[in-house]
């Protein structure tokens, strides 16, 4: 069983995912669908924009048993939510069909800016 996540892809302002050798392409295609459309559901409630389009997503991980790793940061190291936040990505990525376990850590290297925000969020937070 390989465990050591191989990356995907690797274009600035979005996530790394990394993906099992032992998943078929397919799966790992609507495993990371689902996964990026749980996490749109995860809102910075000071925030109206989801965290994955806000970029504090870091990086993204399915292991060949099914276990999803999550690198995630803040928009500020003394955000209010900072101890709820991994909680509520960690339940809204463990009701994807399909995945085992869930385990998110908090990272803030690098620090987040507003360039990691994809065109919606800008859109959103009128950010131009």
């Amino acid at each position: 069983m390989n465990d050591v996540p191989q990356p995907l892809e690797d274009k600035p302002n979005q996530p790394d995912i990394a993906a099992p050798s032992a998943l078929p392409p397919e799966e790992i295609d609507r495993l990371t669908d689902d996964i990026i459309a749980a996490l749109k559901t995860v809102y910075d409630p000071e925030i109206p924009s989801d965290i994955y389009e806000l970029g504090l997503i870091y990086r993204i991980a399915i292991n060949d048993d099914r276990h999803v790793e999550i690198d995630m940061t803040l928009t500020a190291p003394g955000c209010p939510v900072a101890g709820e936040m991994p909680g509520w990505v960690d339940t809204a990525v463990s009701t994807v069909p399909g995945v085992r376990s869930v385990e998110v850590r908090m990272v803030f290297d690098p620090p987040w800016d507003q360039s990691r925000m994809s065109e919606e969020a800008r859109v959103a937070l009128d950010m131009f």
